[in-house]
Order: structure tokens, then sequence, then C-alpha cells
């Protein structure tokens, strides 16, 4: 078994937990030593079964060779700020797939991802970095998802759609097929996009329309 922490101590850390009690029903991969969170407020605070271990300094005094991390978080930025602080101190970043996913072996799945359970990602699919998928979600074929995005659940990505970085799907929302969508957009819960979408946008509606834009 191979020990991890979680950064991150929210509702989704604790999906995630849960998602590796699940692996490990189905093979006992990972030995869960608890979460880590910014601050030191909820040292010590059991959440399901695992302790609140502290902030980045519990790993500086407890690191080993062999120490890997996950980022539970949804937030793209907060992705990119744990796992830049987890590189500075040589960890390495897990790869967690529920038992149930449903997934093509042409598939390519970057470091650091979550998949969660109810997925199905088809054939020669491309998943950045630190990207978090969602219960639910639904990839076809030829699609590409940027480093540090997340698909809410029930998210629908139709084939040859390539999502940039730093991009979140909202819960239910649905790309069709050969789009591309910029880095650092947001697509909001239960929209459909039927045309590109722009750099740093927020984009909502069926179909969807770019309502604000933001400097990333």
């Amino acid at each position: 078994m191979r020990d991890i922490v979680i950064l991150g101590a929210g509702g989704f850390a604790r999906e995630v937990a849960w998602l590796i009690e699940e692996i490990n029903n189905k093979n006992n991969e990972w030995n869960l030593l608890g979460f880590i969170e910014e601050g030191n407020k909820n040292i010590g605070l059991v959440l399901n079964n695992y302790k609140i271990l502290g902030d980045f300094k519990w790993i500086e005094n407890n690191i080993s060779e062999d120490l890997f991390y996950i980022c539970a978080v949804g937030d793209p930025k907060l992705k990119l700020k744990f796992s830049e602080a987890a590189e500075k101190l040589k960890l390495k970043p897990a790869i967690l797939i529920h038992p149930d996913v449903k997934m093509s072996k042409y598939n390519i799945i970057g470091e650091g991802t979550i998949i969660c359970a109810g997925s199905i990602i088809t054939v020669n699919v491309k998943v950045g970095k630190h990207v978090v998928i969602s219960v639910d979600s639904k990839i076809g074929h030829d699609s590409v998802i940027g480093d540090f995005s997340t698909l809410l659940p029930s998210s629908v990505i139709s084939g040859n759609v390539n999502i940039g970085t730093m991009c979140i799907v909202g819960t239910s929302g649905a790309i069709i097929c050969k789009l591309n969508i910029g880095s650092n957009t947001t697509i909001g819960a239960g929209a459909v996009v039927i045309r590109d979408l722009p750099n740093n946008c927020t984009a909502v509606g069926i179909p969807a329309q770019p309502i604000k834009f933001h400097v990333h």
C-alpha cells in the first residue's frame, strides 16, 4: 500500500476519501493518512474517520520518499496552488479512478486526476493533469480536457471537443461535438454549448452565451 494525503478538507475531499475506500475495496492500493488544509484551526478534527493532519508544515515534518497526494478541490486556481506547493515538497501526484468507471485503454490520463463513479470516457480522449471528472460525467471520443479543469456532476462532453486549462463545466452542462472552449472559462449548470467559447469568460443558458469576462 502507498501512503497518500488529501489536499483539502471540504465536502469534495470527503468524497475523495470515500473514492479511495472504494478503490481499496477492489484492490488494496492506498493508505490514507488524512487531510491537509490551509491554516491550523481544525487540526485533529475527524472527518468520516480520517483526521485533518494540519497544513503543509505537517508534510514537511512527516514527508517520506513515497508519499502521494491528491488535490481534492474543484476550484482550478486552488488546485494549481496546492499542486505547486506539493511539488516543492517532492510529493508524488496520484491518479484516482473509481472501479466502476468505463474507460478505453486508448485514453491518456494525466497525473493528479480524479475520475469519479459512474463516469464514461470513450476512446482516444486526453485528460490533462489535476483534472476532476465528477460523478456520472461523460466524455466522447478524441476530446481533450485541459490541465486543472473540473467537470462537475453529470457533465456531457461530446466527441472532438477541446477544453482549455483551468475550466469549469457546471453540473449537467453539455458541449456538442467539435467545439473549442477557451482556457479559464466557466460553463454554468445546465448550459448547452453549441458554439466555441473564448478564454476567460462565464457562459450560461441554452444555448450558452458569455455573460461576463474576467482576468485570469
